[in-house]
């Protein structure tokens, strides 16, 4: 059976995938992971394709081991594998919480390097694997810290992974956008009770975002993706600019609201 995997599949980024993936795979069964079974029932309604809801907390161990036994059960012919699963808190490195900044990490690098594991086995030549990565990858991002950085492991990941899986056939791509409008800002906003994150210069739907991304992965040989050109030129300044400055100019850009009203639906 040929089958596509999206975790983070309830809300945002992920859903969104789950929605546009059957114009870019044929496959038999889509397998949706998340917490919320609720909303990985209404995706049945709205999918072209038959859909499994999974509900899984990929911070806890277990998880992975009923994701393993699953498979094992299973045996599908993995064609696409999404990680779309993470989270991120704005503010002050010690309004976040130790269990937060944990979960991060555990969600965005270790969660997203498992279940690539767990899935490789049943994977064959011509399948792919999108990372959702992030903009922030590129460089360190006051403020944003622990997320920023979780993200600059998933592109260094996913770029040596993509050479390595080479000689079987797939194709590991990690997707960059830049501020997209989805629930990640209710829990973003969290923790940014004074406002140390408050310019966002440029938003996009995530309709669009992930048409590109799709599209990117199936037809392009990039490693990476970034969705947008004025993203695009902002990746390429700083890769030639020291990133103090870029992180004088980020800072600097705080200092005043840019787009900010309306971004969490709390």
């Amino acid at each position: 059976m040929n089958i596509a995997i999206v975790t983070g599949a309830s809300s945002g980024m992920g859903r969104e995938f789950a929605l546009q993936l059957s114009s870019f795979v044929d496959v038999e069964e889509l397998w949706v992971i998340a917490r919320r079974e609720s909303a990985l029932e209404e995706l049945k309604r709205e999918v072209a394709v038959p859909v499994r809801p999974i509900c899984l907390d990929l911070c806890r161990e277990e998880s992975f081991d009923a994701f393993a036994r699953l498979l094992e059960q299973e045996k599908p012919n993995v064609k696409l594998l999404v990680n779309a699963a993470g989270f991120g808190k704005f503010g002050a490195y010690h309004k976040v919480s130790l269990t937060d900044e944990s979960r991060m990490i555990d969600l965005n690098c270790k969660a997203l390097v498992l279940m690539t594991r767990l899935t490789l086995p049943y994977m064959t030549a011509c399948s792919h694997i999108l990372q959702l990565d992030s903009l922030s990858a590129f460089q360190p991002v006051p403020y944003i810290t622990t997320y920023g950085a979780t993200k600059a492991f998933v592109l260094s990941y996913s770029r040596a992974m993509n050479r390595e899986l080479k000689s079987r056939g797939i194709r590991m791509m990690a997707m960059n956008p830049g501020w997209v409008k989805t629930e990640f800002f209710d829990h973003a906003f969290q923790t940014n009770g004074d406002g140390e994150v408050r310019y966002f210069d440029r938003l996009y739907e995530a309709k669009a975002v992930v048409a590109v991304g799709l599209k990117d992965l199936y037809h392009s040989k990039k490693d990476y993706s970034v969705p947008g050109l004025p993203v695009k030129l902002q990746v390429f300044l700083v890769k030639l600019v020291p990133h103090s400055i870029v992180m004088n100019i980020w800072l600097k850009q705080q200092k005043k609201e840019k787009n900010n009203i309306g971004l969490t639906t709390k």
